[in-house]
């Protein structure tokens, strides 16, 4: 019992609360929030525009992958379309249809689209904004949502001045982002980001995804955080605080604290919810195939992949297939293959037990994860 008793109250200290049925309840909702609460992405604009690119490059995918929103010069959406993250599967980027189409008129759009649908709303052009964009934005905030303004492939406009004596990108940048406010001068402090569909992680990138994390409420910012692609260094660590803040959550809502059973909290070793976190750190960090081709690809280093020597990354990997169907594992047998891929995490009966070993087992497989990616990305030159 004493053994017991400790676990409890180191599990009360992490959560930051006065007792355990208050702790279990943050867990829990803490839990929920990163492996579970959906997020969903309005992205619109008009024809040839550059939505389905930017949904695309969001969601880690290439136009002509399996699974790519359809691109084209011409309209291809004809309907609002829901496009799943691959990875993080409770963030859907829903493609509609450009505002003023015949099937979508402009006053009763919002409408047409299921307004409430949405977290948020992307407008995106790739020339001037149109006075249909402006309309929208403004039926947008009459009903007190977040919208952000796109202005896409500015690849093209840098490559169309690029040949000048007097060129400078940074001057060129300006010059854009000041034409598209002043276009916009109809909507107070509009939010302008430039993007290129050919670097889609350059320019304001980065900015975009700080200015919605900002803005978004805190339970939806764990979403858009994982399924971001890693950028930068900056972004990774970002990210690394992130599942570092929920770890406790984790070991806690796993069942590692031995204790009497609390309304909606399983005390059983659920080793599945360790696995999920593990699972959501290689994801969002970008240590799986498909993301390090394309990192390869991007910064011409094809060597990427052989630096993974984390045992728990190339075991993550193995078992890929095995994770889409994390929640049925047996509990103490996936307890045993989480303890034997973080070296000194003990034995299995002892992970069941120790709130203390359950939470050291997830810094120490974060931490791994981490320092995996970081070596991935000084490699790449994305420091």
């Amino acid at each position: 019992m004493p053994s017991q008793n400790s676990d409890k109250g180191e599990a009360i200290q992490a959560s930051g609360e006065s007792n355990f049925k208050k702790a279990a309840k943050k867990a829990k909702k803490q839990v929920d929030n990163l492996l579970h609460v959906s997020l969903n992405i309005a992205v619109t604009g008009d024809s040839g525009a550059g939505k389905s690119t930017f949904i695309n490059a969001i969601r880690g995918l290439e136009d002509d992958a399996q699974g790519a929103a359809k691109t084209g010069v011409t309209e291809t959406t004809t309907e609002a379309t829901p496009y799943q993250h691959p990875t993080m599967s409770n963030v859907t980027l829903w493609d509609l249809p450009g505002i003023g189409t015949p099937n979508f008129k402009a006053k009763t759009y919002l409408k047409d689209v299921k307004f409430d649908t949405y977290d948020f709303f992307m407008i995106i052009s790739s020339e001037r904004f149109r006075e249909n964009d402006i309309m929208l934005a403004k039926q947008i905030q009459k009903k007190k949502k977040q919208f952000y303004f796109i202005r896409s492939k500015v690849d093209n406009d840098l490559r169309a001045e690029g040949s000048k004596i007097s060129f400078s990108t940074e001057e060129m940048l300006s010059k854009i982002k000041t034409n598209c406010e002043e276009n916009l001068k109809e909507i107070r402090n509009p939010k302008v980001f430039l993007i290129s569909s050919k670097e889609f992680c350059a320019i304001d990138f980065e900015k975009l995804v700080d200015t919605l994390v900002s803005e978004l409420p805190q339970h939806k910012q764990n979403a858009l955080l994982q399924s971001v692609p890693v950028s930068s260094m900056a972004m990774l660590e970002k990210k690394v605080r992130m599942f570092e803040k929920a770890a406790w959550a984790a070991a806690f809502v796993s069942g590692a604290v031995a204790v009497a059973p609390v309304p909606g909290l399983s005390v059983a070793c659920d080793a599945g919810i360790l696995l999920a976190f593990f699972t959501r750190c290689y994801y969002s960090f970008g240590l799986d195939e498909k993301s390090l081709e394309k990192l390869s690809g991007r910064v011409d280093r094809p060597s990427l992949r052989v630096l993974i020597k984390s045992n728990l990354v190339l075991a993550l990997a193995a078992e890929s297939a095995a994770r889409q169907e994390i929640s049925a594992l047996a509990g103490g047998a996936a307890v045993e293959y989480l303890c034997s891929l973080v070296p000194g995490a003990g034995s299995a009966l002892a992970a069941v037990i120790s709130f203390g070993l359950t939470h050291r087992l997830l810094q120490n497989g974060l931490k791994e994860l981490a320092n995996t990616a970081r070596t991935v990305l000084r490699e790449a030159g994305l420091q």
